[in-house]
């Protein structure tokens, strides 16, 4: 929670500083913004390579069908996320947005950035998530363990990266986002679909969440109530913690609450802490169409056209890295190279997305009780369902 604070601080404090600070000082903040997102963009590509690779060659072995049911479900429930966020936030936010100014409005006058610094890709984003595939597939095919080593440890230097530099600079990253909003006279507009979307991703997140445990609960021949009511402590631990993997061991108790077996739910809760990112991907679709809405160069596709890029993302966040923000980092990649987003729609998608990242993360959690269910009943059906305990 405390860097939602600092964020929001940093939304604020660009806002007054765009509004009411000499240019000078708003230019110094703007270079700050371009050398941090030329950071950024350089991170990207390594971020996939090493965290997809990685991820794709440490899931478990011999595991069996219980592995492939549990990312199976995992995947359909991201992607299933995604498409609902997208029939949604396309049909409402053009009509809550209105007509007004855009984020490429010119009403104001914006001070020039006093350095601009280029640092190029090592990669293309594109050409990162193909050799990630590649790589962490065969890795796993040939049980190349020295070399899933030199992977996995340039996961946790870019995690290194993203966690002591990337993530604690991000609120300065986003007060240069909207002291050049407020400069240009676009801020109120942008604030205002801020408003719209977050109010959106929460309600989305909790139809999603209804959904699954009503099939789940279906499933198990169990209340729904009852199910989505243990998970509540793994969900507020959540909110608090912004992370799916610090949040493991409550989730844990609350999953074995609802009658799930303790093998199956040693199994299921670590693994779709990493893998079940359907709360994120709701946020991240709403987010996308709203950062569309808002810039006239970027037009809202269509369902089909939407397809892919919900499709890949669901592939992408299979190993987003554990970290807050670490799957809006992962999308990234996406944005740019399917949907088109330059680096003024990725500052603004970030800010949107880290805005309501906790809310997100719970819903990724909780999602991950129902995932349990469902995996522990298909994995022995035979087995009369146990009845939840109150927690």
């Amino acid at each position: 929670m405390k860097l939602i604070l600092k964020l929001l601080a940093g939304i604020v404090g660009g806002i007054l500083l765009g509004l009411f600070a000499p240019s000078v000082l708003i230019a110094l903040l703007l270079t700050f913004k371009g050398v941090f997102g030329q950071l950024l963009f350089f991170t990207i590509p390594l971020l996939i390579l090493f965290f997809i690779t990685s991820g794709i060659a440490g899931l478990p072995r011999n595991s069996g069908q219980m592995l492939g049911r549990t990312l199976a479900t995992a995947y359909t429930s991201t992607v299933l996320a995604g498409i609902l966020a997208f029939l949604v936030a396309a049909a409402i936010v053009p009509l809550l947005a209105g007509d007004g100014a855009s984020v490429n409005a010119t009403a104001g006058e914006v001070p020039e950035p006093l350095l601009v610094l280029e640092i190029p890709p090592l990669m293309g984003i594109m050409s990162a998530l193909t050799a990630a595939f590649i790589f962490g597939l065969g890795i796993a095919a040939a049980r190349a363990d020295q070399l899933k080593t030199v992977f996995d440890q340039g996961r946790d230097v870019i995690e290194k990266l993203l966690v002591v530099v990337i993530i604690p600079l991000l609120p300065f990253y986003i007060a240069g986002v909207f002291a050049e909003l407020a400069a240009a006279g676009t801020v109120f507009e942008t604030l205002k679909t801020f408003g719209v979307i977050l109010a959106l991703s929460i309600g989305l997140h909790w139809v999603w969440i209804s959904t699954l445990f009503l099939i789940a609960g279906m499933r198990a021949g169990a209340s729904p109530l009852g199910l989505v009511r243990n998970m509540l402590p793994a969900y507020f631990t959540a909110l608090g913690t912004m992370s799916s993997a610090a949040t493991i061991p409550v989730t844990l108790q609350s999953v074995r609450n609802n009658g799930v077996r303790e093998d199956v739910s040693a199994f299921t809760v670590p693994l779709c802490a990493t893998t079940h990112l359907a709360g994120s991907t709701i946020t991240i679709v709403a987010c996308a169409v709203a950062v569309m809405v808002l810039h006239d160069a970027l037009a809202v596709p269509s369902l089909l056209g939407m397809l892919p890029f919900i499709f890949m993302l669901g592939l992408v966040m299979l190993a987003a890295p554990g970290v807050p923000g670490g799957a809006v980092m992962s999308a990234v990649a996406l944005l740019t190279s399917m949907l088109g987003f330059g680096e003024s729609a990725i500052a603004l998608m970030i800010a949107l997305y880290m805005a309501q990242d906790s809310f997100g993360t719970a819903c990724n959690v909780t999602g991950d009780g129902a995932i349990a269910v469902l995996v522990d009943q298909a994995a022995e059906p035979a087995v009369d369902p146990a009845t939840p305990t109150e927690s």
